[in-house]
């Protein structure tokens, strides 16, 4: 009787420290890849464009492909990070209402992918600038941030940032932050060229 009782004990012993012994499995939540960012550093976009402002360094700007009659359209490449700002100017001419109604359009077709827009108004008596920025939310929104910008009587500056992969606004929450600010700056150093209207 003591013999089994040992012998069922220090089963139940072996399979006690077994058990204990095993490493428990814990997943791992996913992780990103690590984005190094450059460090903030501005030059003046001055050309004979109705319009100025202060881009970053470590952009390129060229032409708009899809438009090549606009010659003042323009695509601002945030090179490191496969991101475009896209940049339309048109001449308003009686037309503002359709500007502010086409640019409304472009941003509610965000919505069935987006957890939220938020809007905040631009309002610069001294430098004559009037808009609305649009920031929308949703880890799959193809734009997350948008603007636009007018005299209300000559211009109108429409801009459109996107990335050029497949939505994932949860993986590219720290780039998109980063070119924000840049954005603000852009929108915070612009101004109109006064006597350099398009023809």
């Amino acid at each position: 009787m003591f013999r089994r009782n040992f012998i069922f004990f220090a089963f139940s012993l072996l399979i006690v420290l077994f058990l204990s012994c095993e490493n428990s499995y814990t997943p791992k939540p996913r992780g990103y890849f690590r984005i190094d960012m450059p460090e903030k550093e501005y030059t003046s976009f001055d050309t004979s464009f109705p319009y100025q402002f202060e881009r970053p360094v470590y952009t390129t700007i060229t032409g708009d492909p899809h438009s090549p009659n606009e010659k003042y359209w323009i695509n601002l490449n945030f090179t490191p990070f496969d991101a475009t700002l896209h940049i339309s100017h048109k001449q308003v001419e009686g037309n503002l209402i359709t500007y502010l109604e086409d640019a409304h359009k472009l941003v509610t077709k965000h919505i069935p992918k987006a957890d939220a827009i938020y809007d905040s108004l631009v309002v610069d008596r001294d430098r004559n600038i009037f808009g609305l920025i649009y920031e929308i939310e949703g880890s799959g929104a193809a734009s997350p941030y948008q603007f636009f910008l007018t005299d209300s009587l000559s211009n109108f500056v429409r801009g459109a940032l996107y990335f050029n992969v497949v939505p994932n606004n949860d993986s590219l929450e720290p780039v998109i932050n980063f070119i924000i600010e840049d954005i603000e700056h852009l929108i915070n150093t612009f101004q109109w060229k006064d006597g350099k209207q398009p023809n």
